[in-house]
């Protein structure tokens, strides 16, 4: 067994384990992340970088190198309501630099920021390692082991940070308790082919066959059905010729593209959680991103309150890291600084599933716009406010703070 030694060792290379790695090494922190595939490349994975992100990376000078990286950009947030549109968002008034989601492939968003990582000489990021177990002594988390590409690795730290998503193995060993709030809803992921001159920004589409997401990937759409949840097999079930059809009747213009949906194989099935621990740490340990709290893919958030997790930790933490210290007092201070955010985030998504997306997934019924909907597309002034909730979010962090 290979034994070593860091100051934090964080669990998943994820958005949130990433940045925060990085944050904790560009503040003089020695860092190891553990990230159980040998690439970033998977599918149907969250792809929006909304402003608060693009903001941080403006604050730590990455932003233009990020920015050269694959993606397209969308200023507005468009909904189709039995074929009438209505725009609930315009990002370009926020008065940030970057006004904009910037709609990138989350292996790109992780290969820049590993790269960047990479380039501290205390950062060292392990590929093709899996997080196995904790180790505990006196009651206390003092690191974990491993399987690595050449076996098994022993790595003791000052704090441990699962990062390692809804469905954590250092969560569910660490005896937090999970409180689950349920998700009404499965989504099905797929490709359709774009034309050059199809609109540039993502929309959605609802009408009587249910709701339909369209984001903009450049020669491609990427595309979200949600649906009751537990339903995937009967759907499967009436066919594929059948889904095909439904997807056309939500979308016309893109009827003739769902034959690019060759089979079911080419159809991906996400499984919605949605809970949250009722305390993210303990003695050497501390939960963020999907780990301490899963979020549905509404408003598809999930990817930038993880990484504000990261920044608050990483920033709160570092000093006393450096000193070789993690105080219980730092890690309740963590969760009181981003717990509230993430409970307000849950609360709205739960609003917005039972109250608007759960009858339009139900469908059979005629669609009318609710008027919220019709004040927004007339007054500008609320397409901005919408967009500050959505693409800031609640409690932005930065770095350094300056909060």
């Amino acid at each position: 067994m290979t034994m070593l030694t860091c100051q934090c060792c964080i669990a998943g290379g994820g958005p949130a384990g990433l940045m925060m790695g990085y944050l904790l090494a560009r503040a003089g922190v020695d860092v190891i992340v553990l990230e159980k595939h040998a690439d970033f490349l998977r599918d149907f994975r969250g792809d929006t970088v909304h402003p608060s992100t693009l903001q941080l990376f403006k604050e730590l000078g990455l932003d233009e190198g990020l920015l050269t990286r694959p993606y397209q950009k969308t200023e507005h947030l468009m909904v189709s309501i039995s074929g009438e549109p209505y725009k609930v968002a315009d990002f370009s008034r926020l008065p940030l630099e970057h006004g904009f989601i910037a709609m990138m492939p989350q292996w790109d968003l992780l290969d820049f920021v590993a790269d960047t990582a990479r380039e501290l000489p205390n950062f060292r990021l392990f590929m093709s390692t899996k997080a196995e177990t904790l180790i505990e002594e006196d009651g206390k988390v003092a690191g974990l082991r491993a399987e690595g590409e050449d076996g098994p690795l022993e790595i003791r730290s000052l704090l441990t940070v699962a990062a390692d998503g809804r469905d954590s193995r250092l969560r569910d060993q660490s005896g937090l308790e999970v409180e689950d709030m349920g998700a009404p809803i499965d989504v099905f992921w797929m490709r359709l082919p774009r034309k050059a001159d199809a609109a540039l920004d993502s929309m959605a589409r609802a009408d009587a066959d249910g709701f339909l997401v369209l984001i903009n990937r450049g020669d491609y759409w990427q595309c979200a059905l949600p649906f009751p949840k537990g339903a995937a097999d009967t759907i499967r079930a009436e066919g594929l010729e059948a889904f095909r059809e439904r997807i056309g009747r939500l979308a016309p213009d893109l009827a003739s593209a769902t034959g690019a949906i060759g089979s079911w194989d080419d159809v991906k099935l996400l499984t919605v959680q949605m809970n949250r621990l009722k305390t993210w740490w303990r003695t050497g340990l501390l939960c963020i991103g999907d780990a301490a709290h899963a979020m549905s893919p509404i408003g598809g958030v999930g990817i930038n309150l993880a990484v504000q997790d990261a920044v608050a930790a990483a920033r709160m933490i570092a000093p006393d890291l450096r000193e070789g210290r993690a105080p219980d007092a730092k890690l309740a201070a963590v969760q009181k600084r981003r717990d509230w955010p993430a409970r307000m985030t849950q609360r709205a998504q739960i609003a917005a599933q039972d109250r608007v997306l759960v009858p339009v997934i139900r469908g059979g019924a005629p669609l009318k716009a609710p008027f919220i909907f019709k004040l927004i597309d007339r007054v500008p002034i609320l397409r901005g406010l919408t967009a500050r909730a959505v693409g800031m979010g609640l409690r932005p962090e930065h770095w350094p703070d300056d909060s």
